[in-house]
C-alpha cells in the first residue's frame, strides 16, 4: 500500500528491455560437459522465452558427468526456478532435467543438481568434491503422474535448498546440503541429461527466472532498492513474459482500457508502457508528482484515480481523466491510499487512518462529499478494496480472524464474509473483467499477517469468484509493489505484475 518513490536507487543505469538478449536468453554459455557420444545443444526462443534443452550422456553420477549445460557465472546467495517438461515418452527412465550448481565445468567437478528424471523421481543429489563419488541421496519423491514440473533451487550462503511443486500447486521442500568447499563464484543453470550414451533427449523449460535476494537484515532507506522486472502472464497457461527490467524501482502495473498499454509507478510519476515492451513514457499527472503505488483505472474507462503524497502531507486520493491532466483532490484527510472503484465509475475505495493507527474501509463520490466509513475495525489490518464489476460486492483483505485473508462485504460495508481460510497471508485481491476469477498475492508464514514487505519468495494464486480452493499460477521473488492494484487485462485472460532481483539479476 505505501510506498518510498523517492528512495534511492541502488546501482543506477538505464533501463534495458529483454529484446537486448542473445540468442541463449539469461544465460552466458551453452556445451557440453564429459564429451558425451552425442552432441547437445540449448535454443531460446525470444517470443515466448522458452528454452529447448537436447542432451546425451551415460549420467550425472559416480565420479564423472556427461550432460548438456547452459549456464551463467553467478556468486553470493541466489533464486533459481522454472518450469520443466521432458519432451515424448524418453528411451530410460531416468533420462533426467533440472538445475544445477557446478564449480567448475570439468567432467568430476563439486556440485549440486535439482533433478527432476523421467520417471518422477525427484531429488536434490551432489558431489561434494572434485572426482568423489556421488552421494545417493537421503531426500527424495516419487511423482510419476507427469513429475514435478516447477524446479526451485535456493542458495543461502553454503547452504542449498530445493523446492518443487505440481502445476498449481506451492512449492514443497524436497530437500537441502551444506557444501562448505563450494566457492562463492559458481556456474548455475539448466541441464539435461539421456542417461543413455546412444540417445538424445529433449526438454522444452520455461518461466526461468534467477533472483538475487537481499540479505535478512536488508534496510531499503539506506541500501537502496533491488531492480524489477514488469511480466505479464497468461493466467490459465501460465506462461509469463518479462516485457521490461530496470535497476530502479517501480511498481503496479494496471492494464490500459484498450488493452494495448500498461500504467504503472516510478520515482513518484507514473509512465505507459506497451504491452509488447518498449521504453516507457511519462504519464501527466500535473503537479501531482509523488505519486506511490496506488493507482487505478474507473469501470467506464474514463477516469484515473491516483494517490500521491505532497509537502506536509502523506498520501491522498485524487482523480484525474484518463488522458492525463489536472488530477482533482478527493480526500483532505490523509493518509488516505486508493484501491478500488465502484461498478457505475461514481465512488472510489479506499483505506485511511483516521485519529488512530488503525486502517479502516471507506468510500466517497468522485463529484465531492463527506467519505463514508465501511469498516470499524479496533485492532488487525484491512487493505486492499476493490469493487466487484457486478456492483454486489467490496473485496479485500484483512487480519481480524489472525492471518491476513481474503474477505468480501456489501458495498455499504454490511454482511463481511472470509473466502480464503489457510496458513498463507493473502492480499490485494483483484477481480477479472468478467467477474469470474479473483487473483492475489500470498506470503508466507515467515511474514507478519499486517505486513506486506518488499523482497520475499511469494505466490500469486487465483480462485473462482462462485467458489473453490486457490491454485498457485506464479512463483516470484516480490510483495510490496508486485500487484497492489488491479491488473488483469480486459480480456480476462492475463495478468501484469512485477518481480524483483538485485545487482547480478538475469539482464545481458
Amino acid at each position: 500500500m505505501r510506498s518510498i518513490c523517492s528512495a534511492l536507487l541502488c546501482f543506477f543505469l538505464l533501463p534495458v528491455t529483454y529484446a537486448q538478449q542473445t540468442s541463449l536468453g539469461i544465460f552466458e554459455k551453452s556445451e557440453d560437459i564429459g564429451r558425451p557420444k552425442n552432441a547437445g545443444s540449448a535454443q531460446y526462443d525470444e517470443s515466448t522465452q522458452t528454452y529447448t534443452l537436447k542432451g546425451a550422456g551415460y549420467n550425472i553420477w559416480f565420479e564423472r558427468d556427461e550432460f548438456q549445460f547452459l549456464h551463467k557465472k553467478l556468486s553470493g546467495d541466489f533464486i533459481l526456478t522454472a518450469h520443466f517438461e521432458l519432451v515424448g515418452a524418453g528411451t530410460d527412465p531416468h533420462r533426467k532435467v533440472g538445475w544445477m550448481i557446478r564449480e567448475s565445468l570439468e567432467d568430476d567437478a563439486a556440485h549440486l543438481s535439482a533433478v527432476a528424471h523421467g520417471d518422477g523421481l525427484t531429488v536434490l543429489q551432489w558431489r561434494a568434491l572434485k572426482g568423489a563419488f556421488m552421494r545417493d541421496p537421503q531426500d527424495e519423491i516419487f511423482a510419476p503422474k507427469g513429475g514435478y514440473q516447477i524446479l526451485q533451487m535456493e542458495r543461502t550462503g553454503k547452504k542449498v535448498t530445493m523446492r518443487a511443486a505440481h502445476v498449481g500447486e506451492p512449492l514443497q521442500t524436497i530437500g537441502s546440503h551444506t557444501m562448505e568447499d563450494m566457492p562463492d563464484d559458481v556456474f548455475a543453470g539448466l541441464f539435461i541429461c539421456s542417461h543413455h550414451e546412444n540417445v538424445v533427449e529433449e526438454a522444452r523449460v520455461w518461466n526461468v527466472r534467477i533472483d538475487q535476494p537481499v540479505p535478512e537484515a536488508y534496510d531499503p532507506g539506506e541500501e537502496g532498492w533491488l531492480g524489477c522486472r514488469l511480466e505479464t502472464m497468461h493466467v490459465f497457461s501460465g506462461q509469463r513474459k518479462v516485457i521490461y527490467e530496470s535497476t530502479g524501482r517501480f511498481e503496479a502495473p494496471n492494464w490500459m482500457p484498450d488493452g494495448k498499454k500498461l500504467l504503472f509507478n516510478m520515482e513518484g510519476a507514473l509512465y505507459t508502457i506497451p504491452v509488447e515492451g518498449g521504453e516507457p513514457e511519462k504519464f501527466n499527472t500535473g503537479t501531482v508528482n509523488q505519486n506511490n503505488n496506488d493507482h487505478g483505472i474507473s469501470f467506464d474507462g474514463k477516469k484515473l484515480a491516483i494517490s500521491s503524497s505532497s509537502e506536509g502531507t502523506s498520501s491522498q486520493v485524487y482523480v484525474l481523466p484518463i488522458e492525463g491532466g489536472t488530477p482533482t483532490l478527493l480526500t483532505e484527510k490523509h493518509p488516505s491510499y486508493w484501491h478500488g472503484w465502484s461498478a457505475n465509475s461514481k465512488e472510489v475505495y479506499y483505506v485511511a487512518q483516521r485519529d488512530t493507527n488503525i486502517y479502516n474501509i471507506y468510500k466517497m463520490p468522485v463529484s465531492g462529499g463527506p467519505e463514508v466509513q465501511l469498516t470499524f475495525n479496533k485492532s488487525g489490518h484491512v487493505d486492499g478494496p476493490e469493487g466487484s464489476p457486478d456492483g454486489k460486492y467490496i473485496y479485500y483483505n484483512g487480519s481480524t480472524t489472525g492471518t491476513m485473508q481474503l474477505w468480501r462485504m456489501k458495498p455499504d460495508g454490511s454482511d463481511p464474509e472470509q473466502l480464503t481460510f489457510d496458513e498463507y497471508n493473502n492480499w490485494f485481491p483483484h477481480l477479472s473483467p468478467d467477474g469470474k476469477w479473483i487473483a492475489f498475492l500470498s506470503f508466507g508464514t515467515e511474514v507478519a499477517p499486517e505486513d506486506h514487505p518488499s523482497y520475499k519468495r511469494v505466490m500469486l494464486r487465483l480462485m473462482p469468484v462462485a467458489g473453490g480452493a486457490p491454485r498457485v499460477i506464479a512463483y516470484l521473488y516480490g510483495g510490496q509493489g508486485t500487484i497492489n492494484v488491479p491488473s488483469w487485462s480486459p480480456d480476462s485472460q492475463h495478468i501484469a505484475f512485477v518481480s524483483n532481483s538485485g545487482k547480478g539479476r538475469t539482464e545481458e
